[in-house]
């Protein structure tokens, strides 16, 4: 039995652990303007302060935990199998994988990761980066560059029988388009998130992804197992 269920994450599930988001006053931009950290002009023109950037977001990342949200996400891929939930985040922490998510594409990169700027190599890596280093640079997806693994995902999208999108504000393409992919498919649509976006979402839950996240999964496993035993 294939279930279909694509699961979009935003930021607001990695603020709930304690990461800043990346816009607002508060977010990881401030001090920076987002050409001078997030785009291969900025990194060309200025490495020393693209890498200071990407070494302390990097540092960050052994500050914080995942989140009960990101425990039950875990458990729903144990429970239904890899084959029939799917992971997209629009998130470049680790915070997924670290509670056992396995079945993930990270569409914007992932800090503890490196790439090679002339070969593409992708390497894990967890300490700094020398700031001079212009040979390898931060393993993430800059403004005018092109989403990691578009084409599975739209695939995975179109076959859904599910789109749940969590603590993202619909507004960044192309993830602003996944539910009308989905709904279009025939798939379910659900949104979880402490502020409604205008998205097509067939159902809404309000609240944090800490207090919605974890029932909205029992639920589901409870009626997969429901399904099975039939």
């Amino acid at each position: 039995m294939t279930l279909g269920i694509v699961i979009l994450t935003g930021a607001g599930i990695s603020a709930e652990s304690g990461l800043s988001t990346f816009r607002g006053a508060e977010g990881m931009w401030e001090g920076h303007r987002v050409a001078e950290v997030a785009t291969p002009e900025g990194f060309a023109a200025n490495p020393p302060v693209v890498q200071r950037f990407y070494n302390g977001l990097r540092r960050r990342l052994a500050d914080v935990e995942p989140s009960v949200a990101h425990s039950a996400l875990a458990r729903l891929e144990h429970e239904l199998g890899p084959h029939n939930v799917h992971l997209v985040t629009q998130n470049v922490d680790d915070l997924h994988q670290r509670a056992g998510s396995t079945a993930i594409t990270a569409m914007h990169g992932e800090l503890r990761q490196i790439r090679h700027t002339a070969t593409g190599e992708v390497r894990s890596w967890t300490q700094d980066v020398p700031e001079t280093d212009t040979t390898w640079r931060p393993n993430v997806v800059w403004f005018g560059e092109r989403t990691i693994g578009l084409a599975e995902i739209t695939e995975k999208l179109s076959s859904a029988g599910m789109f749940v999108a969590i603590g993202t504000s619909g507004t960044v393409y192309p993830a602003n388009q996944f539910a009308a992919i989905a709904k279009a498919a025939g798939a379910i649509t659900v949104e979880i998130n402490i502020e409604p976006t205008d998205a097509p979402f067939d159902r809404r839950i309000v609240g944090s992804a800490v207090q919605c996240v974890p029932p909205f999964v029992e639920r589901l496993v409870q009626c997969y197992r429901r399904v099975r035993r039939h």
